[in-house]
């Protein structure tokens, strides 16, 4: 065996014994944006907001084993029919993620690395919140694993042609 074969050899042998990686490289805030449309006006209506929460997550492939995790998370607060409040926040990661077989780095990639995020992304929003001088505020905790399982299932729906009726979380 050739030097060169047997180091790739050992690389790949080191790898396999190695196990599933894991790390966070970075956390940090990628966007963030606050409004108060209706402001001062909604400050004078009583406080009985209707709260909607948009959650989003996408990746990109940097290199070898690393990624970066997006989680957009949007809340919008409406007071008899005014919007109160809008905050956005996209909370990022970068993370290596290494020796996963590719059903369990997407599960990684899509449950596991937005559950790291979110309260990064939830200390936030509280934060703006406070700032533009609304009642406290601090979003629930959200079941990443159960909206990713819920993910998989339409995908494998739509890949037999047939959708579930109603794939809508609330």
């Amino acid at each position: 065996m050739s030097d060169e074969n047997q180091n790739e050899a050992t690389e790949a042998t080191e790898e396999a014994q190695a196990g599933p990686q894991f790390a966070i490289q970075r956390v940090y805030t990628k966007d963030v944006s606050f409004e108060t449309p209706n402001s001062p006006a909604i400050f004078q209506a009583e406080w009985k907001p209707e709260i909607k929460l948009d959650l989003d997550t996408r990746s990109n492939k940097l290199g070898d084993n690393t990624f970066e995790v997006v989680l957009a998370v949007t809340v919008t607060a409406t007071v008899e029919g005014q919007t109160a409040f809008l905050a956005e926040v996209q909370q990022a990661g970068i993370f290596t993620i290494g020796n996963l077989p590719e059903a369990q780095l997407a599960h990684t990639i899509g449950a596991f690395c937005p559950t790291t995020l979110f309260p990064y992304a939830r200390e936030t929003i509280a934060s703006l919140v406070n700032r533009g001088s609304f009642p406290q505020f601090n979003l629930a905790p959200v079941n990443f694993e159960a909206l990713f399982a819920s993910y998989v299932q339409q995908r494998a729906a739509e890949a037999q042609g047939t959708v579930p009726e109603s794939t809508e979380t609330h």
